[in-house]
């Protein structure tokens, strides 16, 4: 329960640093880093002496001599540039590291501003296929039936095969009112096409309800710049319900914000408690975000926690920790593992480099990328469960904080 003497509605949440959430087809693209744009273009050390670029010169003269264009289209040189950029972040084989040519830069942008039109789902790439992390409720996406864990195999016939993200972005972008059809694989399934009107992105947050049993429900949908103070709002309706029992679920909610993350955290857990460590590598100290102790709650709070496999990034990090530090409870299936944490650099001032940094550890050392996140108690969701529209997950989960087991 709230400690009364913590007065509920007197709650300031402050010092919050929000960095950066990118959208993109109404996604959320990967999760928050440190400091989101640093600095200019310089570059601090060159490529190592014993590099050869003979064959990039070579591959270069021996194109400007031979290649005949398919089309009228001239390319400068400067695209030339670009696109062996692109193809130098595409050499790590890392599907969040990409460089971002002015045209990609300023979709990037936008996305992070959130002035966009798409479909509303969060994408990624698992097991190197394009992967749908997660619809975002009531958007085009979420109507017309794309579910949490869809392979797309495809986008408007063509193939999405050794794809990145950002480039699913901009297939599947457009312009309100247009359709765009994509080719899905489901549990081991036959294909079969989902087609998808575009719409401006209305994004929800938080919807809060008090069941009859007593068991208050927190849906968290995003970690965005609104989170923190929409989910103040809804502890205080669980303060007046006066009930001791929470469920906050995170199904389909794909991330956002490190810092909201944090935040939220902070109402469950004494201030220094660890929430997540992102670790660097071998060679750079760990850094690990720790508690606000905010830390409202008496013991008699009875939480549980849903997962799924759309639960991603800072909806992980807020799963782990408060499992991990003894306050909750994780119900339902094994979240997505989307554990890397990236950083946007200006290369020229047009153009930008996306750079996975570091990967989130929870406060056990568990890397989230490995794997995601196993619930304490497994409960499926299964397709019959979705068309006769029941949620065994929820009802187990309530299950669990009125009997204790």
């Amino acid at each position: 329960m709230i400690d009364p003497k913590g007065g509920t509605k007197k709650f300031v949440i402050g010092g919050i640093v929000i960095l950066f959430l990118a959208f993109g087809v109404g996604l959320y693209v990967g999760s928050s880093g440190r400091t989101p744009f640093v600095g200019a273009s310089t570059v601090s050390s060159l490529p190592p002496e014993s590099v050869d670029f003979g064959t990039l010169y070579k591959a270069w003269r021996l194109l400007e001599e031979n290649y005949i264009p398919a089309t009228t289209t001239d390319i400068t040189n400067e695209e030339r540039v670009w696109g062996a950029t692109m193809g130098l972040a595409g050499s790590y084989g890392d599907p969040y590291t990409v460089f971002f040519p002015p045209e990609d830069k300023e979709l990037f942008e936008s996305e992070v501003r959130g002035d966009f039109e798409g479909v509303g789902m969060e994408i990624g790439i698992r097991d190197e296929i394009l992967t749908v992390v997660s619809p975002l409720k009531g958007t085009p996406a979420y109507r017309a039936g794309l579910q949490s864990g869809d392979l797309i195999i495809a986008i408007d016939g063509e193939s999405t095969a050794g794809i990145t993200t950002e480039a699913a972005v901009k297939r599947i972008r457009g312009e309100k009112g247009t359709a765009v059809e994509f080719t899905v694989i489901r549990e081991g399934g036959s294909p079969f096409e989902i087609s998808v009107v575009r719409d401006t992105i209305q994004l929800p947050t938080v919807e809060t309800e008090l069941r009859d049993d007593g068991v208050f429900v927190l849906h968290l949908y995003g970690f965005n710049a609104f989170a923190p103070q929409l989910f103040r709002d809804a502890i205080a309706e669980f303060a007046d319900a006066r009930t001791d029992k929470l469920i906050i679920d995170l199904r389909g909610n794909p991330g956002g914000y490190l810092e909201v993350a944090v935040d939220i955290a902070s109402w469950f857990l004494p201030v220094g408690k660890v929430v997540v460590t992102e670790d660097y590598g071998d060679d750079t100290k760990d850094r690990a975000h720790r508690s606000r102790g905010y830390n409202v709650f008496t013991d008699q709070l009875k939480l549980a926690i849903l997962i799924d496999q759309g639960s991603a990034s800072a909806s992980e990090i807020l799963a782990g920790a408060l499992r991990e530090n003894g306050v909750g409870t994780l119900i339902g299936q094994t979240s997505f593992g989307k554990g890397s944490v990236q950083q946007v650099f200006e290369v020229t001032d047009d153009t930008s480099l996306k750079i996975t940094v570091a990967h989130w550890l929870t406060p056990d050392g568990n890397s989230i990328s490995n794997g995601g996140i196993t619930p304490d108690i497994e409960v499926e969701l299964t397709a019959e469960d979705r068309e006769a529209e029941r949620d065994p997950q929820l009802e187990r989960a309530a299950q669990f904080l009125i009997t204790g087991k």
